[in-house]
């Protein structure tokens, strides 16, 4: 009887402690289930913030075309130097023809100096120039720019001779390897060869565009792989991304990062930083490196850009695009498309239309204008002043009122055109913003559709609803859904579609029930383990093989939590940027919901009110624990909250706030602006054209300024008396002319 019953305690003793480790086992794994689940909503939030700064960036581009295009709509040259300045400003008088291209950017004409130490290169090239370079790039060291421009000059006369559309075979080689972005982060691209071994006859690459911005090394990736490109001219094959754009990479040329403003008064603005949260501009990197002849490798890169292939079909049945598609795609059209006339894609956009008919040697304001395979041009020849037709009777006001219109229309035409001041480069292949599609023939619409059909291409994202539409986020291309992606498979017989231009966590992402692969191979990308980079390798059975990768080896070091706390910081810290540049237009917004002036408004109407101002997309009651300090009350009290983000960013006490917003707010719009007026890149821009500038950009600012004020605003801000102005000094008048409004 008494061992019964100590089994029978034993027993029980057992169950109830396999009970507790259950229970235990239950509660830690509800526990870690609820600690993951948060993570990932911090990533998501943080990602989503990310993704909306950047492409609101994006946006700005096309407002700041907008505003380019408003200027010219608006300003009357009351004199030749005025008529000048603007052409040179928005028609970019370099428009070289090919022997001037190859006499200004003249490479034989450059010694080596012996003290040279670098790589050198002999044409044709060889395998071992490629690895050469690739040791000297592992060791910072620099191509001679006789080099650069000697490459350049080889790149642009092989990619020439290419069809827009490449076309891959995997009969030839065991595999094909597709790399997305790399942005110019040049660790990425030694970190794929390490793991996948360097271009060769058995080893065939295609790189998706986006090669420049943002990352610091952007000249050594293109010279890296525009060697490798000679050296294997059927093993490399390179397309067009959207940041191969000659209007793209002047707005990141001055930084489009945050201005960092810590530890520096604008009273002395000489001594402003200017840093990149994750942005480093390929323009300013270029003119950094090759101070002397920057200018020539610029002008010859804008060139070879646009001379790079749209697209590649691997074995007819894998199409790899920079951006998307749309639902009027059309790769017969592209095939055909004189590709090099696009230099930029983003001054293709009309601005406005009107209802009238046009010749059609006036688009663009060029005559009779005829472009060969080669990209020769004839000569524009200006036509004769157009004669009005007869008046009709003013009994039929509405035809007499439509007669005015396109007379006047026709008059202010030919004057742009009599004093050369069109609406875009004689190169650039774009439809002029008076014409309304609706009234085009068929070699005119012929011209707009070509833009349109580079344009989608480049700029397009996928999303999961059917249909397309207009891609608003990012301010040009479109969205496509699963059914456009459908019918071009289906049209042109092939299995899957190939793309990049998006950020991905993991480096690629599948969509449209795996019939769209978006490939991205920039590591840390927004920061330090904020995502992986990728690429795919293809073999004979078109099969997908993913290798991913984090070329920073801090990134290895840092637990998931460190990661996105540190992921987290960085993108909370951009957006408060963001907020504070808006400060005018949210206290309006909040005053909008605080009928009675308490200075109080429920978070509710806080993130409502947030998201009316800055147009972010983002889910802002999520993310308020991170920017509004708890109330008791569920009240916020805005003017306070405001100044907190004030001294955030304010550098030392006696720096206004409201200067700082505005500088914030307009900082890269200004720094575009500057990089375009500064014609040779050297950073200074002379008197005449700062008065010039000013005089121009009055009427859009609502500033009114004499010439004996623009004079005597010039002569206060050159404060080393140089006579030139420098993009500090730029700065400095502009808020010295806020101030005194």
């Amino acid at each position: 009887m008494g061992s019964g019953s100590s089994v029978n305690t034993n027993y029980k003793y057992s169950l109830q402690k396999s009970e507790n480790a259950f229970k235990a086992a239950v509660l830690i794994q509800q526990w870690y289930r609820r600690y993951v689940a948060r993570l990932e909503m911090r990533r998501r939030c943080t990602w989503r913030i990310f993704q909306s700064i950047e492409y609101a960036c994006e946006q700005d581009q096309i407002k700041l075309h907008n505003f380019f295009g408003y200027l010219i709509d608006h300003f009357t040259p009351s004199s030749s130097k005025e008529r000048d300045f603007i052409s040179r400003m928005f028609i970019s008088g370099e428009s070289f023809k090919e022997a001037e291209l190859e006499k200004y950017c003249d490479y034989e004409s450059m010694e080596v100096p012996d003290s040279y130490t670098g790589p050198r290169l002999s044409f044709p090239l060889l395998p071992d120039h490629a690895t050469a370079l690739l040791e000297a790039f592992k060791q910072k060291q620099q191509l001679h720019a006789r080099y650069v421009l000697n490459l350049l000059h080889e790149t642009r006369k092989h990619l020439k001779q290419l069809p827009n559309i490449s076309h891959v075979s995997t009969c030839y080689s065991e595999e094909v390897t597709v790399c997305g972005d790399l942005h110019g982060q040049l660790d990425d691209l030694f970190l794929i060869f390490y793991k996948n071994g360097l271009p060769s006859p058995s080893k065939s690459y295609v790189f998706n565009g986006d090669f420049v911005d943002r990352g610091k090394q952007s000249l050594e990736i293109l010279i890296v792989l525009f060697t490798f490109l000679l050296i294997y001219p059927k093993e490399v094959h390179l397309n067009r991304g959207n940041h191969e754009d000659h209007m793209v990479n002047l707005r990141y040329g001055f930084c489009a990062g945050l201005i960092t403003m810590s530890r520096v008064s604008l009273r002395n603005p000489t001594e402003l930083p200017f840093s990149c949260s994750f942005s480093y501009g390929f323009t300013k990197e270029v003119m950094q490196k090759y101070k002397v002849h920057g200018k020539k490798i610029l002008k010859m890169i804008q060139n070879v850009f646009c001379w790079l292939p749209l697209a590649t079909l691997i074995d007819q049945k894998v199409l790899i695009i920079h951006g998307g598609i749309s639902d009027t795609t059309d790769l017969d059209v592209l095939e055909k498309i004189h590709r090099n006339k696009f230099i930029s894609v983003l001054r293709g956009k009309k601005r406005k239309e009107s209802n009238r008919n046009v010749e059609i040697q006036e688009i663009n304001g060029e005559s009779k204008v005829e472009a060969d395979p080669a990209g020769n041009e004839a000569a524009p020849s200006l036509s004769p002043q157009p004669q009005p037709d007869q008046a009709p009777s003013m009994a039929n006001r509405l035809e007499f009122s439509r007669w005015v219109r396109q007379t006047v229309q026709e008059q202010i035409e030919w004057c742009r055109r009599l004093v050369d001041i069109s609406e875009s480069e004689d190169e650039e292949l774009t439809c002029s913003s008076m014409v309304s599609l609706t009234d085009l023939d068929g070699p005119c619409w012929t011209r707009q559709e070509e833009w349109k059909q580079i344009l989608d291409i480049l700029w397009s994202d996928p999303m999961p609803q059917e249909g397309c539409r207009v891609n608003t986020v990012r301010g040009g291309g479109c969205y496509f859904g699963p059914d456009v992606t459908g019918k071009i498979l289906e049209k042109y017989n092939l299995q899957f579609l190939i793309r990049s231009h998006e950020c991905k966590q993991e480096g690629y992402e599948f969509c449209h029930n795996r019939k769209v692969l978006t490939i991205f191979s920039a590591s840390n990308y927004y920061e330090i383990g904020s995502n992986r980079g990728a690429y795919v390798k293809l073999g004979p059975d078109l099969i997908p093989h993913f290798v991913q990768y984090q070329a920073n080896k801090m990134a290895h070091t840092l637990t998931m939590t460190q990661r996105i706390s540190r992921v987290e910081e960085s993108a909370f810290r951009a957006l408060r940027e963001k907020l504070f540049a808006h400060t005018s237009a949210l206290i309006s917004a909040f005053k909008a919901y605080d009928k009675d002036n308490t200075g109080r408004i429920t978070l509710s109407n806080w993130a409502t009110a947030v998201e009316s101002v800055l147009h972010l997309g983002l889910p802002w009651r999520m993310l308020r624990p991170q920017l509004v300090r708890s109330t008791a009350d569920g009240m916020l009290e805005y003017k306070s909250w405001l100044d907190d983000l004030a001294v955030e960013q304010r550098s030392q006490e006696h720096v206004q706030s409201s200067l700082l917003e505005v500088i914030y707010r307009n900082r890269s719009n200004l720094e575009t602006i500057f990089r375009i007026i500064d014609r040779d890149h050297s950073g200074l821009i002379s008197f005449e054209e700062f008065h010039q500038t000013w005089k121009l950009f009055s009427s859009h600012m609502n500033i009114e300024l004499t010439d004996d004020g623009i004079n005597d605003l010039v002569r206060s801000i050159d404060f080393n008396k140089d006579g030139n102005i420098d993009f500090n000094e730029f700065l400095e008048a502009f808020r010295l002319v806020k101030q005194s409004q």
